[in-house]
């Protein structure tokens, strides 16, 4: 199991992690340092309880409006895919129809050439 030392707030603190998320794990601490840093020019020393807390609300605010744009993008992924499955099948219909009406022209062009070959007769040259 990793281990990373990082300072939030002022204060040293040694976290564990799993291997190979030591980076990941420093970035979030400077992340949440930063957070506090900033709120703490903005409002000043107001206690590192407060400053966290209000860190951490800042965090789950922004949580909360990431959570709702991914069940946005969901609806909408869900939606195209119900119109690429309509148009697909729209596109499947089409391409029957046309395949539909060569064959249904194939078949009238040998009867039209059954015909004439029976309308000329004996010893001439066929149609087709």
């Amino acid at each position: 199991m990793g281990q990373v030392n990082t300072t939030i707030a002022g204060r040293q603190y040694r976290l564990a992690c799993e291997d190979g998320q030591e980076d990941h794990l420093l970035a979030l601490a400077k992340d949440i340092d930063s957070r506090i840093i900033d709120l703490r020019r903005k409002f000043g020393e107001i206690g590192d309880t407060r400053l966290t807390v209000m860190a951490a609300l800042m965090l789950a605010d922004e949580m909360a409006e990431n959570r709702q744009k991914v069940r946005k993008f969901e609806e909408e992924i869900a939606e195209l895919s119900a119109a690429r499955e309509v148009s697909a099948e729209r596109a499947q219909a089409a391409s029957d129809a046309v395949v539909g009406a060569f064959h249904s022209a194939a078949e009238r062009i040998e009867g039209i050439t059954r015909k004439l070959n029976e309308t000329v007769g004996p010893g001439s040259v066929p149609v087709g």
